[in-house]
């Protein structure tokens, strides 16, 4: 073993969670090595939206986590030197359905009451920020503090940040063991070379955190979900936010509301986003569809018409391409982040979902403040991984 295989980190993943995770770690000084089974931003982190959604957050943890990481992004770029594309325009959540007003405004109550600057607009005030919209809108919601990022700005950001400071990263290293040595440390071994050694190992591979968790036989209920989107041409903007619709918040808060059936089956949900560059992205679905990275014409086509029926305008603009990632969905809806506590300084950060970009800077702050052994800003416990392991155990012992 020599000094080129030991590093006082290991992050398994370079999507914009493991990169976060690599970059804070490294800003305390830890010599940190990124291993990454195809090439950074291959996964989720390059197949999704721009999206630093705060209002489609339940008050609690979720929407503390939004908070900080929005602080984070507010001056990240400027600590990066890079222009992450960063912009706070605001967001609108459409209510089309009287039957969802009652709902959504109790919602915004409770996030209200939590520190969220959100407000229920009137149909009036909502076509006054957006012109376009249909006719049919019942009301809006509104927060000025809904904001975007380019992913894949914020990737390449962090990783040449990272690199300047000494962070190792290795493409192409798909990591097949994990391993405790006689010592202590850890072993950790790809199909490419190796091995490595280091007392710390993050598991950041997002959707494949449960392959690299089950190397050290910890559960990990976390399954790829589909979601496909639609790139529009470079357009004139318009509307002053982004926006999402009321129907997706709806069927999570109340899931047992009647909704149509293809949208049920595709997990639909509304959202529209404007680029730096004048396209508009739009999407998305949420499918359980295994590791299917396909495009279909009945997504597309179910996107395309929720797309029209809220702003009629957009049956006149193109559809230029569309792509679709896999989201790293953990059954109890929340993200994992902390140490396995059968395997000291084994570390999971992934499960995100939908919401990667948004919460990676907290992520990854929070992830260094666990392995530093420092004082979190946030109390995360109920994140741990440990919550698997009592899972199991309860089977166990009922079986």
């Amino acid at each position: 073993m020599s000094r080129e295989d030991e590093y006082d980190a290991i992050v398994i993943g370079a999507g914009i969670i493991g990169l976060s995770c690599a970059y804070y770690l490294t800003k305390t000084g830890k010599r940190v090595l990124v291993l990454e089974r195809n090439y950074a931003g291959s996964g989720t982190s390059g197949a999704c939206d721009e999206m630093i959604l705060l209002q489609s957050k339940t008050p609690g943890l979720s929407l503390e986590m939004a908070f900080v990481s929005l602080d984070i992004y507010r001056s990240l770029q400027a600590e990066l030197g890079e222009d992450l594309e960063f912009e706070t325009r605001g967001g609108m959540i459409i209510i089309e359905k009287a039957e969802h007003l009652s709902i959504m405004k109790d919602f915004v109550a409770k996030q209200k009451s939590f520190g969220l600057n959100v407000e229920i607009l009137s149909k009036k005030e909502a076509k006054a920020k957006q012109p376009f919209v249909s006719d049919s809108v019942v009301a809006s919601t509104y927060s000025p503090d809904d904001s975007q990022v380019n992913p894949l700005r914020v990737m390449f950001a962090l990783l040449r940040a990272g690199t300047r400071a000494d962070m190792a990263f290795k493409r192409r290293s798909e990591v097949t063991s994990v391993a405790k040595t006689a010592w202590g440390s850890w072993k950790v071994t790809t199909a490419e070379g190796g091995p490595y050694f280091s007392d710390v190992v993050v598991n950041a591979a997002g959707v494949w955190a449960p392959r690299v968790a089950s190397l050290v036989d910890l559960p990990l209920p976390i399954e790829p979900k589909r979601g496909q989107i639609v790139v529009t041409e470079p357009i004139h903007p318009f509307g002053e936010t982004n926006v999402w619709d009321s129907e997706y918040i709806v069927s999570k808060l109340i899931p047992d509301l009647p909704r149509d059936e293809r949208a049920e089956r595709l997990g639909l949900g509304f959202a529209l986003s404007r680029t730096c560059n004048g396209n508009y992205l739009i999407g998305s679905t949420r499918e359980y569809v295994g590791f299917d990275k396909g495009t279909t014409h009945e997504a597309i086509e179910a996107i395309s018409a929720k797309a029209v029926s809220l702003f009629p305008a957009l049956a006149n603009v193109r559809i230029i391409r569309s792509f679709s990632g896999l989201r790293p969905a953990c059954r109890d809806g929340k993200c994992v982040l902390g140490e396995d506590p059968q395997n000291p300084g084994f570390f999971v950060a992934a499960g995100h979902e939908g919401d990667g970009i948004a919460l990676a800077p907290v992520t990854g702050k929070l992830l260094a403040d666990l392995v530093c052994g420092r004082k979190a800003e946030l109390d995360i416990a109920e994140l741990s991984p440990a919550r698997f392991r009592k899972a199991e155990a309860m089977t166990r012992h009922l079986n």
